[in-house]
């Protein structure tokens, strides 16, 4: 697959077998909800009898008071003490095999590529880390959703774009899938396009 640079207007050739795939929802779908999951937290969570503070000893001895007999103070029939079926939070991970992850990185830049979301530059940076300088960099796109994705995080890019809410920087290692799929121009580098290509193969 050719691909041509939007700053240099050079032609790169990509692996065919990674970035001109089908697109499979299903896999997707399922590398996203794990991921969308992974700081999911339950609601409500209750504390049975093991998990109540307190002294495990016997209040009493068994026989001879004329009280019930009673083996701990954490007891469910105590008052403060544990719950007999306690409500515990849900665990909503889901575990996705690196195959999986992989395959579904390749389907979306795939997707990406073929509907033109794709924008590869020879290089992207800027000289200083001024918010002004990059929005006049983006400018173009500005209305939209970036990511720009380089083989190491450029700290002027970091910072400048600290002040756009709709501009995420990452680097060719910490590619979210989320992200990738709720943005709508990819600015990528040939350098971070290579690597992506190497850590996919």
């Amino acid at each position: 697959m050719e691909l041509i640079t939007e700053d240099t207007k050079d032609k790169v050739i990509v692996s065919d077998i990674i970035f001109n795939r089908n697109y499979n929802k299903i896999l997707i779908h399922q590398v996203i909800e794990s991921y969308r999951t992974i700081g999911r937290q339950g609601t409500k969570a209750q504390k049975n009898k093991g998990e109540v503070r307190g002294s495990n000893k016997k209040p009493w001895r068994q026989k001879g008071t004329g009280k019930a007999r009673a083996g701990s103070r954490k007891s469910p029939i105590w008052r403060s003490g544990g719950v007999t079926f306690a409500a515990k939070n849900k665990i909503y991970n889901k575990k996705i095999n690196k195959k999986m992850f992989r395959n579904a990185l390749k389907s979306i830049f795939s997707k990406l590529i073929k509907e033109n979301r794709i924008l590869l530059f020879k290089e992207f940076t800027i000289n200083k880390p001024k918010t002004r300088i990059l929005v006049k960099k983006l400018q173009k796109y500005l209305s939209q959703k970036i990511m720009i994705i380089t083989t190491l995080v450029n700290n002027n890019l970091f910072l400048a774009s600290r002040n756009l809410y709709n501009i995420k920087i990452t680097n060719s290692i910490n590619i979210n899938p989320v992200n990738l799929i709720n943005s709508n121009k990819i600015i990528i580098t040939i350098n971070a396009i290579k690597h992506i290509e190497e850590l996919l193969k």
